[in-house]
């Protein structure tokens, strides 16, 4: 903590000239959760064509001329996290390849109760892919009732808890960035994590957020003040109720609004940075603002890999730029055992919409390295179930033992009750990774792979082993015999 807390202080001094430009840059990405990236295009371009005077000249259009150009107190710890030592370490980047940030928000009730550490509040995946010049961003409910590695189902907002209370690997940020992963099938690079203090007073520093509300609805913001009503139409929000407009369940589409809400603010906030006649102010203010932010953002990611990517980010066009939400399509409302109301995951759908959002050709992340896959396999930590379903003995002891040598563990061969024709896996709990290799490994038909969504599963994989396979183990056994009677 005072590793990161010097970092950030010696960030702050002589923020004058060019490094008041890249100080803003720094500023705005965290701010705006990623959407805000692209000011740094508008900034150059204003400063360039405007004739504006009494602002700071751009320096380049390369990231790696602006970092030559930050002050050398600021240069010095430009390839450290902004994060203790306790989160996710820093991962390298070319620059190239797809990224794919979470980013977070906590639960300021959790502070207020003093009740430990918090949950998250908001969660959304922001995606940017640099060879296609296009961006993604998808909202996950915090209600979602999902498998957190190494702990029991639970809602997704309690990772981030858990991580902290346990102390597990790369902490709270490290087990969201799993159980992420594991629901969504997806690589999670990076993390930033907002505090909702910071984010208020940084739209209040933007002079607010140009909002057009659907409907009436009533907002709670944090800390003592009271509950106030947004009436539908075009306004502009201070911090504190574009916040809470923002957190608000609304009545009756709970945390699906939510995410709605929460992207139309993200975009608001990005519409705000990038209007030309607020630029200017925003840019001698820069200092504050920097310093606003700067105290309420933790992130794995290096002040020079958040320089490349504002560079990379400003090439993406607003029609580039894929939302979605998991919502009533991808999931459906019910009660966990010990009554809470939950929202259950329909895992098929919530693939489909990963696909719309993150991808526009190809596979959803780039081919990864058999060892890479095989870490995925092992985050799941799947409970995999081999059921015998034919009159061939040892059958499931067999299959059991060709998996084994492929590197999967927690296997429990047995028997089926009933004769298959057809090999079935069955997915219970959601895991893309292992049931993409056993579908290899066996040859599984991918019409016979399903996913029934049950937590209660007593194993999170099922494989019921068909006479399909019979045939051709006898086939091989041909092959061998005629072989060996070659002469």
């Amino acid at each position: 903590m005072e590793q990161s807390r010097e970092i950030k202080s010696r960030f702050r001094p002589n923020l004058s000239g060019k490094g008041l430009v890249i100080a803003l840059l720094a500023a705005f990405v965290v701010a705006a959760l990623g959407t805000a990236l692209l000011t740094f295009a508008i900034v150059r371009d204003v400063v360039a064509n405007s004739g504006l005077r009494g602002l700071p000249e751009f320096v380049a259009d390369q990231p790696e001329a602006l970092q030559a150009a930050l002050p050398e107190e600021i240069a010095s710890q430009g390839n450290l996290p902004l994060q203790t030592g306790s989160g996710p370490a820093p991962l390298p980047w070319d620059g190239e390849r797809p990224i794919n940030v979470l980013v977070m928000g906590l639960d300021y009730r959790d502070w207020e109760s003093g009740g430990g550490a918090p949950r998250t509040d908001t969660m959304i995946l922001l995606s940017l892919d640099p060879a296609n010049r296009t961006a993604g961003m998808l909202s996950i409910p915090r209600d979602l009732w999902v498998k957190i590695p190494g702990f029991e189902p639970n809602k997704i907002n309690t990772a981030y808890r858990l991580g902290e209370i346990y102390r597990v690997e790369g902490g709270g940020a490290g087990l969201a960035m799993r159980a992420v992963q594991s629901l969504l099938g997806m690589n999670i690079d990076y993390y930033a994590l907002i505090d909702f203090g910071a984010f208020e007073r940084f739209i209040d520093e933007i002079g607010g957020v140009k909002l057009d509300a659907p409907t009436e609805i009533k907002v709670d913001p944090m800390g003592p003040k009271l509950p106030k009503v947004v009436q539908p139409g075009v306004q502009v929000l201070p911090g504190d109720l574009a916040l809470a407009y923002a957190r608000a369940r609304g009545t009756e589409g709970g945390d699906f609004d939510r995410a709605e809400r929460q992207q139309q603010v993200i975009m608001g906030i990005r519409n705000r940075l990038l209007d030309r006649r607020t630029l200017p102010s925003l840019i001698r203010r820069a200092p504050v603002l920097y310093s606003t932010i700067a105290s309420g953002v933790r992130t794995n990611l290096t002040l020079f890999q958040v320089i490349r990517l504002a560079w990379l980010a400003r090439q993406v066009p607003e029609e580039n730029i894929q939302r979605g939400a998991i919502g009533p399509n991808q999931a459906t409302f019910g009660n966990a055992e010990d009554g809470q109301e939950i929202l259950v995951p329909i895992p098929k759908a919530i693939l489909f919409l990963r696909d719309e959002i993150f991808t526009t050709s190809g596979p959803i992340v780039p081919a990864a390295t058999e060892t890479d896959r095989m870490s995925l396999i092992d985050a799941e930590d799947a409970s995999i179930s081999l059921l015998n379903g034919t009159s061939e003995p040892g059958l499931a002891a067999n299959a059991a033992a060709t998996l084994q040598d492929a590197g999967l563990t927690n296997l429990n061969p047995g028997n089926a009750n009933e004769i298959y024709t057809q090999t079935r896996l069955i997915d219970y709990t959601g895991n893309p990774h292992t049931v993409a290799y056993l579908t290899e490994l066996l040859q599984i038909d991918p019409g016979n792979v399903y996913s029934r969504y049950d937590v209660s599963s007593i194993y999170d994989i099922v494989i019921l082993l068909g006479q399909d396979r019979e045939p051709q183990d006898q086939g091989l056994e041909e092959q061998e015999q005629d072989l060996e009677e070659e002469p």
